[in-house]
This record gives structure tokens, C-alpha cells and sequence, in this order.
């Protein structure tokens, strides 16, 4: 180790410091000191009770003002997904809620007082129609009469009346057991909808369509430099296929559909809420076609009243 140097005495001074001298104190503080002093004052404001106070007032005033034009949007354009309800939308939901009503008490034999009535046209399950329904009632009522002894002198009245009476009690048990199989009060979902789609074809086909509504104006020959218009394809059966029928058949599974959602447990069925998504935004699509090539005609008018569809339904942008 080398000897230690002394310090003379002369310089006034016990101890000498080589280092650099520290810099002027115009020079800049460093980053790591602004950043804290910022986020020293933003700690200070979120204590501060009366900024809190601010902050939540203008927060609860844009949610308020948000709340108010969604609720303007929906009066303006309505529900996208259900529309106005209508009487013919309505019936969707109680497709099967009233049961088949048969009378077999017109006559005395029965055997012509046969009458089969559903409330308001509702249709009978398994592609049966009222006249199918009481044409097997009375058949079975013919094959279940007791047989009539042809000698009468040997005849017991007695006997006879009872086999009628238990003969009438067993028709009358399997018309009721009848009535209740073929309503659709009884049906399966998959039944009701097929119930729907058929009152679809029926109220929007244009096979019924075109006899009440009046026809679209059809461009004139001679503005298209005389060449006729080609005739149409005459229609084979009922319509199908047409925007109105599908419009209607889209309408009527929606319908159900968001009714099952809004149940409990609704709003955890990811996939039927897709499928909603799905067929809402297809409506859509085939009402602005309609609407393209109708223009506003009679059979634009037809669909959107009956079906109470609004601007919602097809105008803008639809978010489910």
C-alpha cells in the first residue's frame, strides 16, 4: 500500500475533492421526475371528491342523452325483430290454442249431424282436412252400430237399447280422443310451424293475391323499340316462392323464435340467437328487393300491413 500523501497546511483546506462539478440548474429535470409529478397529480384528482362528483354527473348525462335517441330510434323505426303487432300476428302464437269443436247431435241417427268447426280457420294436424276428419268419424260410427235382430218377434227391446246406449258412449269417447289428435293444441312445434308456412301460402301466395290486388304497371312496348314482352310461365300449383310468401314464412319462425328466447334460459342459447340474427337480416334483404321492385304498390301495402312490419324492419342497419 503506498504512503498517504499529506496535505499541507497552507491551503486552508483538510480534505481535496477531484469529481466534475455538478451541472447549472437551467438544465432540464428528467423524464422519471415528470412522470411521477403526473401521475402524482392524477392520484391527487382521483381523491378529490368534487371532481368524482363531476366526472359521474357528465357520465350519468351522456348515458341519459344515449338512452333517449335509442329510444327515439326505436319509436321512429320500430322493433326490427317483431315489428307492430297485428291480429295475423298474434295468430302465430296461438296456432293450435283452441281445440277441434265436433257435433254429432243435429240428428237423431247422428249419422248426418256430423260437423266439424275450428275457431278462426284453424288447421287440423297431420295434413288433415275437416271433411277428411268427418268422412272417417262417420265411417267408424257405421262399423261400430250394433247389429238389429231382422226377426222381431224373437227381438229383445231391452237388450237393443243398451247396445245403443254403450255404442253412443264409445263414439262419443273416441270423437272426443279424435278431436284432441288431430288439433294442434297437441302438436309438436315442427306441426305448428307447418300450420303457419300453409297460412302463409294462403294469405300471401299469388295465386289467391293476384284476383283481389292490383298488378304491377308493366313497361310499355313501344319504349322498348316494339319488341313485346315475353308471356309467363303459367303457374303450377300454389305459390311458393314468391318475396311475399317468404317474407311471411321468415316472419312467422322469427316470431316464435324470439318468443322462446325471451323465456327462461333464453338468453343463454347462443345458437338460436344466431339463427335469429340470421333470418332477421334475410328479411331484410327480401323486403328492400320488394320494395325495389314494387314501389310502394298495393302488394307492398298488403304485406306490411298485415304483417305490421316497420321502417326497423328493413330500413338501416339492424344490431341484435
Amino acid at each position: 500500500m503506498p504512503p498517504r500523501i499529506p496535505v499541507p497546511s497552507r491551503y486552508g483546506v483538510s480534505n481535496l475533492c477531484f469529481r466534475p462539478a455538478p451541472p447549472s440548474s437551467n438544465a432540464r429535470l428528467p423524464i422519471t421526475a415528470v412522470a411521477n409529478a403526473a401521475t402524482l397529480a392524477q392520484r391527487r384528482k382521483h381523491k378529490d371528491p368534487y371532481a368524482l362528483a363531476q366526472a359521474k354527473q357528465r357520465k350519468d348525462a351522456n348515458l341519459s342523452r344515449r338512452a333517449e335517441l335509442q329510444e327515439e330510434r326505436k319509436k321512429a323505426l320500430g322493433d326490427p325483430v317483431r315489428g307492430i303487432t297485428t291480429p295475423f300476428l298474434e295468430s302465430f302464437d296461438d296456432v293450435g290454442g283452441s281445440m277441434v269443436i265436433i257435433d254429432a247431435n243435429s240428428t237423431s241417427d247422428g249419422s248426418e249431424g256430423i260437423k266439424i268447426t275450428t275457431a278462426d280457420n284453424i288447421l287440423l294436424n297431420h295434413f288433415l282436412k275437416p271433411s277428411e276428419l268427418e268422412a272417417s268419424i262417420k265411417h267408424s260410427q257405421a262399423l261400430t252400430e250394433p247389429i238389429v235382430d231382422k226377426v222381431r218377434d224373437t227381438a229383445d227391446p231391452v237388450l237393443e237399447a243398451a247396445a245403443k246406449k254403450k255404442q253412443e258412449e264409445a263414439h262419443a269417447r273416441a270423437t272426443t280422443a279424435m278431436a284432441r289428435i288431430v288439433s294442434l293444441a297437441n302438436a309438436s312445434q315442427k306441426d305448428k310451424t307447418r300450420a303457419n308456412v300453409r297460412r302463409c301460402v294462403e294469405a300471401f301466395g299469388r295465386h289467391n293475391t293476384d284476383q283481389t290486388l292490383r298488378p304491377r304497371l308493366q313497361p310499355n312496348p313501344s319504349t322498348l323499340g316494339g319488341v313485346p314482352l315475353p308471356e309467363k310461365t303459367p303457374r303450377a300449383g300454389p305459390d311458393t316462392g314468391s318475396s311475399e310468401v317468404q317474407i311471411a314464412i321468415l316472419t312467422a319462425k322469427i316470431r316464435v323464435l324470439a318468443n322462446q328466447l325471451e323465456m327462461k334460459g333464453g338468453k343463454k342459447d347462443k345458437i338460436n340467437k344466431r339463427n335469429l340474427r340470421v333470418m332477421v337480416h334475410k328479411r331484410q334483404k327480401l323486403l328492400r328487393y320488394l320494395r325495389s321492385k314494387e314501389r310502394g304498390g298495393d302488394r307492398w301495402q298488403h304485406l306490411v300491413n298485415t304483417l305490421g312490419l316497420s321502417e326497423g324492419t328493413w330500413q338501416g342497419e339492424i344490431s341484435l
